[in-house]
């Protein structure tokens, strides 16, 4: 389908692709800035696959983690500490104003039975509003072109490895904590089995609200330090309008795909850091415009949906009738 795509738009499907393969993976370069770009994704994809995975609906990923992105940048302008202390307290102070930001959504569920559905969706356009207001207002940098704020201090900037950002490495290992704790801990298994069933999980002796508001926490926690890491890893080193871009909605998306699995979340956003760097380099080389990408992310989503839904459908129906002639037979 996107081969066709791009033949309506009188371009050579070959070229497309290999100028995607030339600027995602076909050079060191190419590869960690790919890595670099699947960061945020690897984090607001767990966020939402653990979130989803407990049966809690948590869609605020995108307000979330521009809270922790205005928090890390306003702190790592004023800070004043040594490097390797200011580095980590940045961060975590950014993931834990996702997880407060979360704890608003968890509040009004407790409190008021407002659907997390519901406002986890609307406060991503809060927060959308008031970091603009504040990028906007009190703590412009008179000096930018667009409404940000002042570049954090330089020893905060985050290292890279020969290109390769830390911040990728740090999102890799709290991904890799995150699958530990949801198949191995008591409080995990609590998490998937109001997933699986909440009747089940309620009868079994789990708290379903307490439970639900440490969920949201924690996916806020996650949403939150990646934006904390866009500031401290990545290329401004500023909030400016606009930084969040679709990293928290495709954060979801990714989590659809892997069916909620962290593992499978991990690489498939690993593949779609490595379609947005290379649709940078192809809009380059062709004419066709790096929009592209996201048309052919919603053709990957919803092949890889219907072809697990379709194949559980009917591996379903297989063995109900092989059940059904086996009772037939044995009648």
């Amino acid at each position: 389908m996107s081969s066709v795509f791009i033949k309506m738009q009188r371009n050579s499907p070959l070229e497309v692709y290999k100028a995607l393969y030339d600027y995602g993976l076909g050079s060191w370069y190419s590869f960690s800035s790919s890595l670099n770009a699947a960061t945020p994704l690897i984090l607001t994809g767990v966020s939402a696959a653990i979130a989803f995975a407990s049966g809690v609906v948590n869609l605020g990923q995108h307000g979330q983690l521009l809270m922790g992105a205005i928090v890390t940048a306003i702190l790592g302008v004023y800070l004043d500490t040594w490097r390797w202390v200011g580095i980590p307290l940045l961060a975590v102070t950014g993931g834990v104003a996702g997880a407060l930001w979360a704890g608003i959504v968890a509040a009004m569920r407790r409190f008021y039975r407002m659907d997390e559905f519901i406002s986890t969706l609307m406060m991503n356009f809060v927060a959308e509003y008031f970091t603009i207001y504040l990028v906007t207002y009190p703590f412009l940098d008179k000096k930018a072109y667009v409404p940000a704020t002042k570049l954090i201090k330089r020893l905060y900037f985050m290292p890279d490895i020969n290109g390769l950002s830390v911040a990728f490495l740090v999102a890799l290992v709290v991904a890799a904590f995150c699958h530990w704790y949801m198949r191995t801990t008591k409080r995990g298994y609590e998490f998937r089995m109001m997933g699986y069933n909440v009747n089940f999980a309620k009868i079994g002796g789990c708290s379903i609200e307490s439970n639900v508001t440490l969920v949201l926490l924690y996916t806020g926690f996650l949403s939150g330090l990646a934006g904390s890491l866009l500031i401290l890893g990545g290329t401004q080193h500023r909030f400016m309008k606009g930084i969040g871009a679709n990293f928290g909605w495709d954060g979801v998306m990714i989590a659809i795909i892997a069916n909620n699995s962290v593992i499978e979340t991990i690489l498939y956003a690993l593949f779609f850091g490595i379609l947005k760097n290379g649709g940078i380099g192809m809009e380059f080389e062709t004419s066709v415009p790096s929009e592209f990408i996201v048309f052919l992310q919603a053709v990957i989503v919803l092949t890889v949906v219907a072809t697990r839904s379709a194949i559980e459908f009917y591996g379903q129906r297989i063995k109900s009738l092989v059940k059904l002639r086996k009772v037939v037979t044995k009648g």
